[in-house]
């Protein structure tokens, strides 16, 4: 990262996802939750471009800020208004500690490690389309019949789950 455009979107970005996350954690609406999810999902994909990785970018949006993100708005919109408040329970202040230790870990290990660094050719020159290619025919090729198999349980779950919190009519 030697442009300061690349820099700075990464740290705006940084900052994006970081704020989304904890509007996910603070909001007492589940559905602005599941919208401040949703920018965090996009968030991690700009991170993923910022970073030179672009099929884990379209995989990021494609797959949580798309599919996950969909799911979850059709599960907060079937379940019940009274259940929907993201009330308290005792478990927030646990949470909060273990949370805070875990990113003081992570934290630590980020700037006590001596990370190797790739030059700007080896990271800018490489061509990643071959990268892309054997993934997707490993799934549509050997994996064909386990990716249509978990497309068509998901369908099911989700239709399971409209059955399952339709109210029935009166007769």
């Amino acid at each position: 990262m030697e442009s300061t455009g690349i820099v700075l979107g990464f740290w705006l970005l940084s900052g994006v996802t970081v704020a989304s996350a904890l509007l996910v954690f603070l909001s007492r609406n589940l559905l602005h939750a599941v919208l401040a999810l949703v920018l965090s999902f996009l968030g991690m994909a700009g991170l993923f471009v910022t970073l030179s990785a672009d099929f884990i970018a379209v995989a990021q949006v494609l797959i949580y800020a798309g599919a996950i993100s969909v799911l979850l708005v059709f599960a907060v919109m079937l379940t019940p208004l009274a259940s929907r408040d993201n009330a308290n329970s005792l478990f927030v202040l646990p949470g909060v500690l273990i949370g805070a230790a875990f990113a003081g870990i992570v934290g630590f290990v980020a700037i006590d490690v001596d990370w190797p660094e790739l030059t700007g050719k080896a990271v800018l020159g490489r061509d990643f389309t071959t990268t892309v290619q054997g993934i997707g025919s490993a799934l549509l090729d050997p994996y064909v019949l386990a990716f249509e198999i978990a497309s068509v349980l998901l369908l099911s779950a989700l239709v399971g789950a409209i059955v399952l919190v339709r109210e029935d009519e009166p007769a």
